[in-house]
């Protein structure tokens, strides 16, 4: 048992995760840094994630929660993260999606970065994009993002903000936050339920704090058909997404006080390109062209 709190909360919210729910909790039970609590948030599930949940959570009561909504109802996935926050009791908060799995030092790299970094408000490192789970055969199609910023320095605000903005680096993703932070940004926007709910959060972080990146991959994203952003990718919502996430920061920025400087001019050019959509994909295909002609000359 515990003696101590736990230095990290980890928020892992599902919804009718059942096929994938056990082995992303073991993921969180297996981590070599020790001192962490699990907060287990069903977001209204109707399958056998919820009695899954509920095992762990029996097995070790001490640092395991089961949390749900108010009559077991669906509030999307900013609300339930939300909901593990107002209960999480550790120095920093990362979050777990119930079909994505943690790498065993995942805990340790990134809360050893904010304690090395006390400026730094959030940490994270680039995700494994991961196929192999079905089988070895499909092990040649895992790859690592690229993240498009400069890993082990401190990220001063708007750097990183303006970067996953203009599309020059991914959004963060498997995150590490300190908890006075994340409450005094007010945590995830609930208006966004599924896609950009990241992005909104990250963009009131990153506007106004530091950040620091690590070039070491803690986070093994899982590809399947049923996944969120694959559903969104097939019905055409991603790009729907970005529009409504960009409308989102307008008004936040104007909330802020944030009228003018690069903020405001990369939001602007963004928005003018999704008035010009067929615009944007040619230029989205020429830089990525650019990109790969100028590594083939570099190598």
């Amino acid at each position: 048992p515990m003696t101590a709190g736990p230095s990290v909360s980890v928020v892992l919210i599902f919804l009718d995760g059942e096929p994938f729910l056990d082995e992303a909790i073991r993921s969180v039970r297996e981590q070599t840094r020790t001192d962490w609590e699990l907060l287990l948030v069903d977001d209204g599930s109707r399958d056998g994630s919820g009695e899954t949940a509920r095992r762990h959570a029996a097995e070790e009561p001490e640092r395991i929660r089961y949390l749900e909504h108010p009559g077991h109802a669906n509030r999307g996935m900013s609300a339930s993260r939300n909901l593990g926050i107002a209960h999480a009791s550790g120095r920093f908060v990362t979050f777990l999606d119930a079909d994505d799995v943690l790498t065993p030092e995942a805990l340790r790299t990134l809360s050893d970065l904010l304690e090395r970094e006390p400026r730094a408000a959030m940490a994270y490192g680039p995700v494994e994009y991961w196929y192999s789970w079905a089988g070895p055969a499909a092990r040649r199609r895992d790859f690592v993002q690229r993240l498009g910023v400069a890993t082990d320095v401190l990220l001063e605000p708007p750097g990183l903000l303006l970067a996953f903005l203009r599309r020059r680096a991914a959004a963060p993703s498997g995150m590490m936050v300190r908890t006075g932070v994340l409450r005094r940004v007010g945590g995830f926007v609930e208006a966004f339920r599924g896609m950009y709910e990241d992005q909104a959060f990250c963009a009131k972080l990153c506007l106004t704090h530091p950040v620091i990146v690590t070039a070491a991959c803690s986070y093994r994203y899982r590809q399947h058909p049923a996944s969120s952003s694959a559903v969104a990718d097939r019905s055409g919502e991603h790009d729907f997404g970005r529009r409504s996430f960009l409308d989102w920061l307008a008004g936040y920025l104007d909330t802020q006080g944030v009228h003018d400087g690069p903020v405001r001019e990369a939001l602007r050019r963004e928005l003018w390109w999704t008035e010009h959509p067929l615009l944007g994909r040619i230029a989205r295909r020429a830089r990525r062209l650019a990109r790969r002609v100028t590594r083939s000359i570099g190598g």
